[in-house]
């Protein structure tokens, strides 16, 4: 039997987000999905550049009243899968969702289903785009996940060319903190070893960040949709402590949205320089510009 290309597509994307676990479970929020797609019809968001996309999709979700939540990529004690929760979101489940949504809009309109949308989950979310089913095929850290989707084509890493600067830098904070991850909790002998092992990888890249005190500068060539990753620093070394998207209002004041475990909710914050003076331990930003 001859397979169309669209439902070999659809066959090769649901193996892993379903991987033994209920739909229900890999995807969560199909009214909130439903009105995404409801609105991107209506205001035709498929003509708009990737971009000016993904901070539409941003911004209806702030629209929504999103709720925070946090560590909602923590599914199962075992089998790690391509997920969606739109009920809830926590920073790095904000940024990926409104950035998979836009990508998935320019399939046709057949196409614009949750199965889609975990594709785009996947090929974003997952070292080479694949998930493997194992907990560490998942790119845990904001730097390891901007090289490797900068390698593949998915985003322009625009944070040495904007000013930024090479720093130390250090990962950590899962080790450190294994017993707050559902999947390290419930498997600690398998996985913290390779853990410290990929942290130590992830340790070892090439980092540069743009310093907060740079940024008002550099607001100016910031595009609606970059994603805006947050760096801090302690004992001299820097890590990465948060993640957001740019939106440029309509007098031109570039903001960060996000969503805020403190406004316990998605939210068009402050001017980015703003935000990060409000946080003494904020350093600084990277800077990844979605490509289609």
């Amino acid at each position: 039997m001859k397979i169309r290309p669209l439902l070999l597509l659809l066959v090769f994307i649901a193996a892993p987000a379903f991987a033994g676990l209920p739909f229900d479970t890999v995807f969560r929020g199909r009214a909130r999905f439903d009105e995404l797609v409801r609105l991107a019809e209506e205001e035709n968001w498929k003509a708009l550049p990737i971009g000016e996309r993904v901070c539409t999709v941003g911004r209806a979700q702030a629209g929504l009243g999103t709720p925070y939540k946090s560590f909602t990529l923590e599914i199962d004690d075992h089998v790690e899968a391509p997920s969606v929760n739109l009920t809830g979101l926590d920073c790095w489940t904000f940024f990926e969702t409104s950035l998979a949504f836009s990508r998935m809009l320019e399939e046709p309109r057949e196409s614009w289903t949750p199965q889609t949308m975990l594709s785009y989950i996947e090929r974003d979310r997952y070292r080479d785009g694949r998930c493997t089913g194992n907990y560490l095929s998942r790119l845990h850290y904001l730097e390891d996940w901007l090289q490797d989707n900068d390698r593949r084509g998915l985003v322009r890493d625009m944070t040495r060319s904007l000013g930024g600067v090479r720093v130390a830098h250090e990962a950590r904070e899962m080790s450190a903190g294994w017993r707050e991850y559902r999947y390290l909790r419930a498997d600690p002998a398998r996985l913290i070893g390779p853990l410290r092992d990929m942290e130590m990888r992830v340790s070892g890249l090439t980092m540069y960040h743009i310093p907060k005190s740079r940024v008002p500068y550099i607001e100016p060539r910031l595009q609606d949709g970059d994603i805006i990753c947050i760096t801090s620093r302690e004992n001299g070394l820097i890590s990465t402590a948060h993640v957001g998207l740019a939106y440029r209002d309509g007098v031109g004041v570039l903001h960060f949205m996000h969503a805020s475990s403190n406004q316990r909710r998605v939210v068009i914050d402050d001017r980015l320089s703003n935000y990060l003076n409000r946080y003494r331990s904020d350093a600084g930003i990277m800077v990844g510009r979605p490509l289609s």
